[in-house]
């Protein structure tokens, strides 16, 4: 069977609506905030080798590794064809394909006419996998044993029966049971979605049309991302930038990028980086890959579907027990920290390749912040939330404030939802003037965000970077602010370490977190005089030495170097 170009489109469109569906599954059925609020999770589906040919519009530093998860699981754990197409696989182990236990893998084949045509695939970070800190997110974990339940590559269905035993082990070791397997329930839902549209679609093309057509959309990505690397110039383009530390040396922890430019084709060599962390902060290539692949992507100016035809030009190489490919037992709950930073130096590499496209730095880390609240009664609740900060400015453009980017997609958390759910009252919640960096075009706004305190105590957990070392500018752009995170007691503030488990909180405590503004890009003394002037009518710069906010409702007020609060000037 042959396909023209019009059909080839119409099985695509299919696929990707098909991922889609699981994705709307997902946020209507599911149970935690950080699932349907937050929207931390991903769907896919994948050729019937394992390949990521169509997914939904989630979050890239999924999207990117699900492939090389379900390939490790066909590869190492699982014989296809011992795996039904009524068996459901799930694994959250990180030395097994997964990225840190939170994040909950599950797939399924899709069968026709006796043949496998598809696999489909749903990931969720869910919000607690046990291990020494509420949320699982534990900063100071020195291996991967003490971050939680690790499931090892096992078939949470087989035959289409639930595995009974299976399932009650993840709830007895989790601290939030009927939250984490109700989104767990949800993922399951999803992928007989999925199944069923590909079904569908297989129905009327045949199991080898379905095959071929798998085969096109991968071969017109990658020829697509061959035409769109060819356009820039060969050269190597190097780049570097450092993470605050791993929560417990306080050494400062090198990324480094060398961009090979050659022909078709793009190496990108990451040995330069760092050894492997005692810290949380690890990565393996399969999380590490994905930011590679999601910059490269975002760079080209060509219009391709996402998928894994788009990596195959791409090379990477690592240095075995590095930060970036590091050996088991190391801890990874915080690995994100090292994807984002690492987008950034990519960012910052094809700059000097195509210095008119690139943005500067964005905020370029999860400033991930768990609450558990204790009641009188002994109730335990547990909220994660993972703030962002601003973008960075663009040739020809302000960064954007306060927005998700790089290896993010998420939402954030109504304030009404956390009130209604919990004992914690959001105080302050809004934009931080002056934290975007200088430049002919201004890095876009951080924020700031205060949560108090309202049950008898509680426990906080930070897991957070970019205190150290701000986002860079570009093209003569200044960078963007630091982070910052207190504990405000009786009007006191007390800085809390970026990176922290266990501080104990009060009723009537307030932690206070300010994020990074992106970096700017260009000269600040070339910015258009019409638009420095809007940003002093939108309140978006402040007076030397204090630390502005911007509060939902309009109301502007500005922070002395003192900590009081004197109102706009």
């Amino acid at each position: 069977m042959t396909f023209g170009p019009i059909e080839i489109e119409v099985i695509r469109n299919a696929l990707t609506a098909a991922a889609a569906e699981m994705d709307i599954t997902i946020w209507r059925t599911s149970r935690s905030t950080i699932v349907r609020e937050l929207l931390d999770y991903s769907t896919a589906v994948f050729d019937a080798e394992g390949n990521n040919v169509a997914q939904s519009a989630r979050i890239p530093q999924h999207l990117n590794s699900m492939g090389a998860a379900l390939r490790t699981l066909l590869d190492r754990f699982v014989v296809a064809d011992e795996w039904g197409p009524d068996d459901v696989v799930a694994t959250n182990d990180p030395y097994c394909g997964a990225q840190h236990l939170n994040d909950v893998l599950v797939f399924k084949p899709v069968m026709h006419e006796g043949r496998r045509v598809a696999y489909v695939g749903a990931l969720c970070h869910h919000i607690d996998m046990g291990g020494m800190a509420p949320g699982s997110y534990a900063a100071t974990a020195t291996e991967v044993f003490q971050e939680g339940l690790r499931i090892p590559p096992l078939k949470l269905i087989e035959n289409g029966r639930l595995n009974r035993a299976v399932w009650e082990m993840i709830g007895q070791n989790v601290r939030k049971p009927a939250l984490m397997l109700g989104d767990l329930q949800s993922q399951l839902a999803s992928l007989d979605v999925g199944a069923a549209s590909i079904r569908r679609l297989a129905q009327r093309y045949g199991a080898a049309g379905i095959t071929e057509a798998t085969a096109r959309i991968l071969d017109m990505s990658e020829a697509a991302m061959r035409a769109a690397i060819r356009a820039m110039p060969d050269g190597r383009y190097e780049f570097e930038d450092f993470l605050d530390d791993d929560g417990i040396s306080g050494e400062p922890v090198r990324l480094h990028a060398a961009v090979t430019v050659q022909g078709d084709e793009i190496v990108v060599d990451l040995t330069g980086c760092a050894d492997q962390q005692r810290g949380p902060i690890n990565c393996t290539p399969a999380m590490s890959n994905c930011a590679v692949y999601y910059a490269i992507i975002a760079a080209t100016d060509g219009a391709m579907p996402a998928n894994a035809g788009c990596y195959r030009p791409i090379r990477i190489t690592h240095r075995e027990g590095s930060v970036t490919n590091c050996r088991a037992p190391a801890s990874v709950a915080h690995r994100v920290a090292v994807s984002h930073r690492l987008a950034n130096v990519m960012f910052g590499c094809l700059h000097r390749a195509l210095p008119d496209r690139m943005p500067a730095a964005y905020y370029g880390g999860s400033y991930v912040a768990t609450f558990q609240t204790e009641g009188a009664d002994g109730s335990r609740e547990v909220l994660v939330e993972i703030e962002i900060g601003g973008t960075g400015a663009a040739p020809g453009k302000d960064g954007v404030n306060a927005w998700s980017f790089g290896m993010h997609n998420n939402a954030n958390i109504p304030v009404e939802m956390i009130e209604s759910q919990m004992p914690l009252t959001i105080t302050r919640y809004g934009l931080l003037p002056g934290s975007g960096g200088a430049g002919a075009f201004r890095g876009g706004l951080g924020l700031f965000r205060e949560w108090r305190v309202d049950s008898p105590a509680g426990v906080f957990t930070a897991n957070m970077d970019r205190f150290r070392f701000p986002p860079y500018g570009l093209a003569g752009g200044g960078p963007g602010s630091l982070g910052r995170l207190v504990r405000i007691r009786d009007g006191v503030e007390t800085p809390i370490a970026p990176k922290s488990d266990g501080v104990r909180l009060r009723q009537g405590d307030i932690v206070r977190l300010e994020t990074s503004g992106g970096g700017g890009f260009g000269d600040p003394v070339a910015r258009n005089a019409a638009a420095a002037a809007r940003d002093r009518e939108l309140g978006y710069v402040a007076p030397d030495g204090a630390r502005g906010y911007i509060a939902p409702d309009g109301a502007r007020g500005y922070i002395a170097p003192d900590g009081a609060r004197p109102g706009v000037p």
